[in-house]
C-alpha cells in the first residue's frame, strides 16, 4: 500500500520525474536568457504541483516546500525581467537620442562658405609702364 501514496519524500516516482523536466526547463529558459519563457515555465511547474497534490502525487509539505522554492525563483526571474526590460529600454532611448543628435548636427551645420578672392597686386601697383607723373 505505500506504493499508492507519495513516498517519504513526499512525491511519487512519476511526479518526480515529471517536475524535474519542469525545474529544468525553467533552469534552462532562465540560462539561456529567456526570462519571459523561463516565467512561463515556471507557472507550468506551479500548475503541475497543484494538479498533481490534487490527485495524491504530492504530499502538502512536499508542496509547500516546493511553491516556497518556486515564489523565490519567480521573484529573482521577476527582477532580472524588470532589469533587462529597463536596460533594453535605456538602450533604445540611448540610440533614439544619438539618431537625433546626429539628425540635429547636420541641420545646424553651416553651408559651406567659398573663400574670397586674396587681394593681390593686380595692375595697380608700381611697375613698367606706369604713368609717374
Amino acid at each position: 500500500m505505500a506504493a499508492c501514496g507519495p513516498a517519504d519524500t513526499g512525491l511519487q516516482r512519476d511526479t518526480a520525474r515529471q517536475l524535474q523536466e519542469r525545474v529544468l526547463g525553467v533552469s534552462q529558459a532562465a540560462a539561456g536568457n529567456d526570462l519571459a519563457a523561463a516565467l512561463s515555465a515556471l507557472d507550468s511547474l506551479e500548475s503541475d504541483v497543484a494538479a498533481e497534490v490534487g490527485k495524491g502525487n504530492v504530499s502538502e509539505e512536499r508542496r509547500r516546500s516546493i511553491m516556497t522554492a518556486a515564489a523565490a525563483v519567480r521573484a529573482d526571474l521577476t527582477a532580472a525581467k524588470a532589469n533587462a526590460d529597463a536596460a533594453a529600454a535605456k538602450a533604445a532611448e540611448d540610440a533614439a537620442a544619438q539618431k537625433q543628435a546626429e539628425a540635429d548636427a547636420t541641420k545646424a551645420a553651416p553651408a559651406p562658405v567659398a573663400p574670397a578672392p586674396a587681394e593681390g597686386k593686380g595692375n595697380d601697383g608700381k611697375g613698367k609702364g606706369k604713368n609717374t607723373g
